[in-house]
């Protein structure tokens, strides 16, 4: 009886043994799909980082930028510019016209922010935030880099015509980007932008922007327009016209304020 039950017993412990086992292996396994399967935050940046790609080029360029910004009480004011960007963290942003302002250039440097005015010996740090002229902020022109300011992430999905579209909010990594949060949608097929809207720090909506006129611009097919509309005051909107990108090998010295003055 007692060599029965200690054989019954070991049989027992090796069926416990193995059932942890399997169950250990198993857990294994989830753990391990878990962390190779992609999170929500990262397809959600993934987005974000094809729609950058789709707007402008990740090397070096140039592109001339015309702004018509109207409103109901005031004439139509035009502005003209040529922007030189490498890598979404250094733009040089030159005015070409009016010729009463030629010689105005913004330098940015990742975050920061400067503008050299001819009569002034030193530039001038400035924010992202701070209108540019009409509807359009200096960080519109200087950093459109959305995935390297903005935690991202899906909240929903929508149907425009016969396209799907995520719906992403973009939420800012920290108070010195252009806007504190955007909602952004995106082609979920593409990867082209459709439109955003623009958010203050009180969560009022300030702007909205629809992204228009796909074109070859730089080898790809871009948006070529921006509309930008104030949320707040019916009427009042900038329209930018982009043309002539092209890909430029752009040195770092162009990024300096000690080369500001060379430039023209």
């Amino acid at each position: 009886m007692i060599g029965n039950d200690c054989i019954r017993n070991g049989r027992l412990c090796i069926a416990l043994t193995s059932c942890i086992f399997l169950l250990f292996q198993s857990l294994t396994v989830a753990a391990q799909g878990s962390t190779d399967a992609p999170t929500d935050d990262a397809i959600a940046r993934s987005i974000v980082e094809k729609a950058d790609r789709v707007r402008f080029p990740s090397d070096g360029f140039q592109v001339d930028i015309v702004i018509n910004s109207v409103r109901p009480d005031k004439e139509a004011d035009t502005r003209t510019y040529r922007v030189l960007s490498k890598g979404n963290e250094n733009t040089v942003v030159m005015v070409t016209e009016p010729a009463s302002e030629r010689g105005q250039i913004i330098l940015m440097k990742g975050r920061d922010l400067w503008v050299f005015m001819p009569e002034v010996s030193q530039p001038v740090r400035i924010s992202l935030a701070q209108r540019l002229t009409g509807q359009v902020a200096n960080g519109d022109l200087a950093r459109a880099n959305f995935s390297g300011d903005y935690n991202p992430k899906v909240i929903g999905n929508e149907r425009v015509g016969k396209d799907a579209y995520h719906i992403l909010e973009l939420t800012a990594v920290d108070r010195s980007v252009t806007y504190q949060r955007v909602v952004y949608w995106v082609n979920e097929k593409s990867g082209w932008p459709l439109k955003a809207e623009f958010y203050s720090l009180s969560n009022r909506l300030m702007k909205k922007c629809s992204y228009e006129n796909f074109q070859t611009l730089a080898g790809r097919i871009r948006p070529t327009r921006l509309v930008m509309e104030d949320a707040l005051r019916n009427g009042e909107k900038s329209v930018l016209d982009y043309s002539n990108m092209k890909l430029r090998d752009l040195p770092d010295k162009i990024f300096t304020k000690e080369y500001l003055k060379k430039l023209d």
